[in-house]
């Protein structure tokens, strides 16, 4: 389908079952020239199941060669079709249009043109199928064979038939060689036993115009019983041992034979590279000899001599449309699709690669309840759209302070302009964005500067690309239909309300062996921390179209999700596993629990963008900006497993809300930016201090003002890295680095004694915290107003005495009475201590120049630079130790009373801060 590019690659988690009709289609007259009149009349379809009464045409060509498509001038917009392009109802279920093509396309030289027919807006795939035609009044058609490929018996009769619009000269070639010729019909037929593999080309001469028809014909191939070698996987496993060898596994039930074919036997079928068969698994294989190491080989399998695939489990693959977009700065020496030669995608591996060394080999992740992630789409987070771009600016990121990244899918979507939740090979990482080894060096500096590294997954569907949706489908392999009823891997229908692409079937076994295969690839081969999984509601097999289903506890689902948990503690019993799930919380309180006494369980997204949307616009009223389920406790789990958001990428962002609907009052207007900008920093002293795992969606830290919907709702968005110069959003960036480092440094922030008030409809909200039994800070009290008036708060402290406005450089309050008011404009907050806390707001760097040793260090250590001050941190970034004085370069810093582990250690002198990790054992 010829469509805007943006269309191909739109996801929106909402949308329904798949709206597709099957229309049934005719044009009159049945042949035409380019410059004749036509009209396509189309049945069999039904606007109502679009929710609309008329339809439009949406139509393009190709030229002589049928190459160079172009859309039909006006076809208006995939969301907004073109007038000119209505069909016309003509009352009796038929819809009709007429036009000629060179005046429609505005151009000539026409070989073929497509069309289908859709709603004015057609997303959700409110379409019909796609539907070609050939331009010129003489035509062939074959009638026989009915398919381009055909499988034969050795020995067998094969017939071939054709007709033509016109009275022809036939002449029929076999492996391009003339076996038949019969002159002046319009009808032929001819029928041959042949014994081998064959390439046939019937050509029909009509006074010098020549139609030709190509097809081919196998003959059926013996295939060899053989168990499938122990410790094979499924997909490439290259030889430990012999670096010319590698063994392929396809898993393919109910398929007759498979061939691999690729750049080591001219992309042809052979049966010396026929796979043997391991029926008691369903499984193909084949071991490739003869490669030449350390260089790129190509293949795909040809699956029962129809079907042409890049292998489920590539690690690399190409695309012969998408790859010359990539440029060599993003992914240097990516190899040129074999153009020519074959079709789709393509898998590619080296042998005898050496293996990537990594640097960082004693990364701690943080705790759970200490996670501050930061979602980020690489693709709007730097023109540079690339890995390496993402490792730049690392600093940027480690100066507010967060210590996860949780990349947007990665894995390899269709296209290259996408949100990726259009999964099509889900063990190969998008080239879009760079190589394999980038991606590794960007995790391994992540783990080097103590950040963690979680990867959005997406397991409900898979799209039409999905070799094991082409291999079991109703479009004879190609990325269009729906999965075949004999599918071991994807439903006919979704079987839940959230459908989009090819729904997964989670209680089939290649499937959970699919999930497994991919998921721990990833996690062994690029060492990441954790996966947030999208959309789990839709892994139940119960729901067919039942919204209220979908949304209520379903079994099946927990079971499977349990089961796909184990497999990844399986690889790291320490991995972060989180949900996107935003169901019944007694179905995520299941998974919260589970194997909570072994120290694991698993975390859930929290979605609290909409009460602090409103908290940040000013509207309070009715309850709308309470947040308070933001708290664990509310929710009755034992442990702070709810990764909670004001913002994530699904959402529109909260200053853009605040900018267009703002309240305001008098002078004061939320609609005002600079008075919007501020309101995000109140947001986020009522969101940072909540005991709990938290995310920034990217550039909040900024006041991103750009809404979800600029450019389309998953269309590309402006990288504004000039708002960092910007003092007002500058000053969100400083605070809530402030407050996430008031998170990480000090224990009361892991208390479990804590309340939050912030239902009041005049918009004073506060929070307070305890832990009498903390070394350093042991009561907070967080007060603000989220009202447009100046206001009073009774705080109600902890205790009298001396306190601390941790945000305001540690001003004093002296409280003589608890329940004395506060006065707070409109947007004012405070986060008061009852000790002083250090933070900086300043950006402290890694420095490779500058050597700590010895490390690992047993009683002391040194540094090879002057220092004023050393402050030793631990990995939650709590300071258990420090030096003040002038200090020689060599200077001996003891750490025999600081206990085994790892620990960051700043050095400030002069010149600056520097930071270096330091394992102590």
């Amino acid at each position: 389908m010829k469509k805007n590019i943006y269309i191909l690659f739109l996801f929106i988690s909402s949308i329904g079952l798949s709206q597709v009709q099957n229309a049934t289609f005719a044009v009159s007259p049945s042949t035409f020239d380019e410059t004749d009149e036509i009209t396509i009349t189309v049945s069999n379809v039904n606007p109502a199941t679009w929710g609309v009464s008329d339809i439009y045409l949406w139509t393009w060509s190709f030229d002589s060669n049928f190459e160079n498509i172009a859309d039909s001038p006006t076809n208006g917009s995939w969301t907004n079709s073109n007038e000119a392009q209505k069909l016309t109802n003509n009352g009796n279920g038929t819809y009709s249009i007429s036009f000629t093509p060179t005046t429609l396309y505005n151009r000539t030289g026409i070989g073929r043109i497509g069309f289908l027919v859709k709603a004015k807006n057609g997303d959700g795939d409110k379409k019909s199928q796609d539907q070609l035609y050939d331009v010129g009044k003489f035509q062939i058609t074959l009638t026989a064979p009915t398919e381009t490929t055909s499988i034969i018996e050795s020995g067998t009769n094969f017939q071939i038939t054709a007709t033509t619009s016109l009275a022809a000269n036939f002449n029929l070639k076999a492996n391009g060689v003339s076996i038949d010729q019969q002159m002046n019909l319009s009808s032929y037929s001819f029928s041959l036993i042949p014994t081998e593999n064959t390439s046939f080309v019937l050509e029909a001469n009509n006074n010098g115009d020549i139609q030709t028809k190509e097809f081919n014909l196998v003959v059926k191939p013996t295939v060899t019983e053989a168990a499938l070698p122990l410790d094979i996987k499924d997909g490439l496993t290259i030889n430990a041992t012999d670096n010319t060898k590698a063994t392929l596994v396809l898993y393919a039930p109910n398929k007759e034979f498979v061939h691999v074919i690729g750049d080591f036997n001219n992309w042809e079928i052979d049966n010396n590279y026929l796979l043997k068969k391991d029926s008691s698994k369903d499984r193909f294989w084949i071991e490739l000899t003869g490669l030449n190491p350390e260089t790129n080989h190509m293949y795909q399998y040809l699956v029962d001599a129809k079907i042409r695939i890049a292998d489920p489990y590539s690690t690399q693959i190409l695309d012969p449309t998408e790859d010359i977009y990539i440029d060599s700065t993003t992914y240097p020496d990516l190899p040129s699709y074999p153009t020519n030669a074959t079709t789709d995608a393509v898998s590619f591996f080296k042998t005898g690669e050496a293996e990537y060394v990594w640097q960082t080999t004693n990364f701690t992740k943080p705790a759970k309840t200490d996670l501050v992630i930061y979602e980020l789409l690489i693709r709007d987070f730097d023109e540079l759209h690339s890995f390496d771009a993402v490792k730049a600016r690392l600093d940027y990121l480690q100066g507010l302070g967060i210590n996860a990244i949780e990349f947007m899918p990665i894995n390899e979507f269709d296209g290259n302009l996408s949100w990726g939740y259009n999964p099509s090979f889900h063990m190969a990482v998008d080239k879009y964005y760079g190589s394999r080894t980038a991606f590794k060096q960007l995790v391994d500096e992540c783990h080097r500067r103590g950040i963690a590294v979680i990867l959005d997954v997406v397991y409900n569907h898979a799209t039409g690309q999905h070799p094991f949706y082409r291999m079991y489908n109703t479009d004879n392999g190609g990325t269009q239909g729906q999965a075949s009823a004999d599918s071991p891997f994807f439903n006919v229908v979704a079987t839940h309300s959230y459908s989009v692409f090819n729904d997964f079937n989670h209680q089939k076994q290649g499937v959970k062996d699919y999930v497994k295969r991919t998921t721990q690839y990833l996690i062994e081969e690029y060492k990441v921390d954790g996966f947030r999984w999208d959309l789990t509601k839709g892994f139940t097999q119960n729901c067919l179209g039942d919204e209220g289903c979908t949304n209520s506890e379903q079994t099946d689902r927990v079971e499977i999700l349990k089961e796909y948990a184990d497999y990844q503690w399986e690889i790291d019993p320490e991995f972060y596993i989180i949900f996107e799930h935003l169901g019944p919380n007694s179905e995520e309180t299941k998974w919260i629990n589970y194997r909570l006494n072994e120290g694991k369980g698993i975390m859930v997204w929290g979605n609290h963008h909409g009460n602090y949307t409103n908290a940040t616009i000013g509207e309070n009223t009715s309850g709308a900006s309470n947040f308070d389920w933001i708290s664990y406790k509310n929710r009755g789990w034992s442990v702070p497993a709810n990764v909670s958001y004001m913002e994530s990428h699904d959402e529109e962002r909260l200053t853009y809300a605040a900018i267009t609907n703002g309240k305001s009052n008098g002078g004061y207007n939320i609609k005002n930016e600079e008075t919007a900008l501020s309101r995000m920093e109140l947001s986020g002293a009522f969101y940072f201090t909540v005991p709990g795992p938290k995310m920034i969606w990217q550039f909040g830290e900024l006041g991103y003002d750009i809404s979800i919907n600029q450019n389309g709702r998953t269309g590309n968005k402006p990288i504004l890295w000039n708002y960092f110069d910007d003092e007002n959003r500058k000053a969100i960036y400083n605070t809530w680095s402030k407050l996430i480092q008031l998170k990480l440094k000090y224990d009361i922030f892991k208390t479990s004694d804590f309340t939050i008030d912030a239902s009041n409809s005049n918009g004073l909200k506060k929070i307070q915290l305890s832990n009498a039994s903390a070394s350093d800070i042991q009561y907070i009290n967080v007060i603000g107003n989220f009202g447009i008036t100046t206001q009073n708060i009774n705080p109600v402290f902890q205790q009298t005495g001396t306190w601390y406005d941790l945000l305001d450089d540690n001003a004093t309050l002296n409280v003589t009475n608890t329940n004395n008011l506060i006065s707070l404009a409109p947007g004012e907050f405070k986060v008061y201590g009852n000790k002083a806390a250090v933070l900086s707001t300043e950006n402290i760097f890694l420095d490779d120049s500058v050597s700590l040793y010895p490390n690992p260090a047993k009683d002391s250590f040194s540094l090879s630079i002057p220092a004023t001050k050393v402050i030793i941190f631990d990995v939650n970034g709590k300071q258990v130790k420090e030096f003040k004085g002038n200090f020689e370069p060599n200077t001996l810093f003891s750490t025999n009373d600081l206990e085994k582990g790892l620990y960051i250690v700043m050095s400030q002198n002069a010149e600056g801060k520097i930071l270096k990790k330091l394992i102590i054992n």
